[in-house]
């Protein structure tokens, strides 16, 4: 369907990221004092009154202070103008009109489209007729809003819901087939990939380290099934973080993780695996997301063979021996479309859910095979179990003594699972629980332990 875009457009710091996360009541933009923190265009999709809308965030018009990639930050803007429905013209009362405002409006007047002119920070009366100044634009009324106090969001939110085109059908609250978190190093080709799956230069790619700054959300299509890629800020290790940009950024990557139904950790593939690598693979551990170790520029690892570089992944992180590899080239497009099939088969694995007798009987023959270490003269003893969740899939064992089953045992119990299970490629998550004394006799005999050894191939 058509969703119609409201675009947030001004010079640096006048408060568009402030503006944006106001008006979608959840911190999305990265919010500081330094200029140039907004490069790519950040988004999200906002319900109000029953009209779905897509708002964006931009970089700021005329920014000195990014000169390498100043080019690039304009040509992001200028997109996200094009295709926008409404322009919202944010301005700083506190400063009131500035030359770079006056370049500004000359460049909208040109665009020739809806727009409203934001005039914020008016936290205090005396702001309000300050605002009035900015009559002199020529660009209407302007509309006295503090994005910080949140004063003002309703009024111009039914203000923008009034001035978009219809949408071509009513919002249907659907959400696409799965999120993918893109994450890894600095300049291990994250945002080349969104660019090749949105088939558009929808983020900022440079060779300059720590370009991207936000988590931007990109929608993209396969066989018209509808996903979101997450482009995530590269991670480095936190001596090296060197200001509050860069940790907010470290902050959304750990987000995104957490929200996502798949990782792809793209690993680099002519640089060593670092200890970058391993710490994010290790959060995304902790989280039990399906993670689908992606191999970046293939095409210029030379002298390399498959098998010897998956030996050298499994070597290098350790606990990812179940996470698929896959070998891909953003800019040739070689084993895109593949890798995304695999995702979409891991996020079908992290929702299955599998019958107590059938979970009941792998779990009884993997515990018949091995058991864990007795704890003094202590014997375990594992009564049933039951699957109680999905994404991830979760089990519940209960037994005698849940301290009797460590974090090996677990693991060795996860290996069983996932060997006779449909879950070949994702974290499983145990809870042990001590059987409760409510349980009647009958249950009370009921663990494999008591079952004589048997062979099982």
């Amino acid at each position: 369907m058509f969703l119609p875009i409201v675009t947030i457009v001004g010079r640096p710091n006048v408060g568009k990221s402030s503006l944006l996360n106001c008006l979608a009541n959840k911190r999305v933009s990265i919010v500081d004092p330094t200029s140039g923190v907004t490069r790519d265009r950040v988004s999200i999709d906002i319900e109000h009154e029953e009209t779905l809308f897509e708002l964006i965030d931009t970089g700021g018009i005329g920014i000195t202070d990014i000169e390498d990639i100043a080019h690039e930050v304009d040509v992001q803007i200028e997109i996200a103008i094009q295709k926008a429905s409404l322009i919202l013209f944010v301005v700083d009362v506190r400063d009131g009109i500035t030359p770079l405002d006056l370049k500004v409006a000359d460049r909208l007047r040109k665009i020739k489209k809806p727009l409203l002119l934001i005039a914020n920070k008016c936290d205090a009366e005396k702001f309000d007729l300050q605002a009035t100044e900015f009559f002199k634009l020529g660009l209407g009324d302007p509309i006295p809003v503090s994005a910080l106090q949140r004063f003002g969001r309703s009024d111009l939110l039914d203000k923008i819901v009034s001035m978009l085109p219809e949408a071509d059908s009513k919002p249907v609250n659907v959400e696409p087939l799965m999120k993918i978190a893109i994450v890894g190093k600095r300049n291990a080709g994250k945002s080349t990939l969104i660019n090749t799956l949105a088939q558009e230069e929808r983020v900022i790619v440079s060779e300059i380290p720590g370009t991207t700054r936000d988590s931007v959300d990109v929608k993209f299509e396969i066989d018209g099934k509808e996903f979101i890629a997450i482009d995530t800020a590269g991670m480095r290790k936190k001596k090296h973080i060197q200001d509050s940009i860069e940790f907010y950024g470290m902050t959304r990557v750990e987000r995104s993780i957490r929200r996502a139904d798949v990782v792809i950790l793209l690993i680099d593939a002519p640089r060593d695996i670092s200890q970058v690598d391993k710490k994010i693979s290790d959060y995304i551990k902790t989280q039990y997301k399906p993670c689908l170790l992606v191999v970046s520029k293939w095409d210029l690892a030379e002298d390399v063979e498959v098998e010897e570089f998956i030996k050298y992944v499994h070597a290098r992180l350790p606990g990812m021996g179940f996470a698929p590899l896959s070998f891909i080239s953003s800019f040739s497009g070689d084993n895109i479309i593949e890798t995304i099939e695999l995702a979409q088969e891991m996020f079908q694995q992290a929702n299955t859910r599998v019958s107590t007798a059938e979970l009941n009987t792998v779990l009884e023959r993997a515990f018949t095979r091995h058991r864990p270490t007795k704890r003094k003269t202590k014997v375990s003893k594992v009564y049933y179990a039951t699957q109680v969740s999905v994404c991830p899939p979760t089990f519940v064992l209960f037994v005698n003594d849940k301290r009797l089953f460590n974090s090996d045992y677990e693991r060795y119990l996860s290996n069983q699972l996932r060997a006779k299970l449909p879950f070949s490629e994702i974290p499983l998550k145990f809870y042990f629980r001590p059987k409760s004394k409510y349980n009647t006799e009958a249950e009370e005999t009921r663990y494999f332990s008591n079952k004589k050894p048997q062979t099982y191939r």
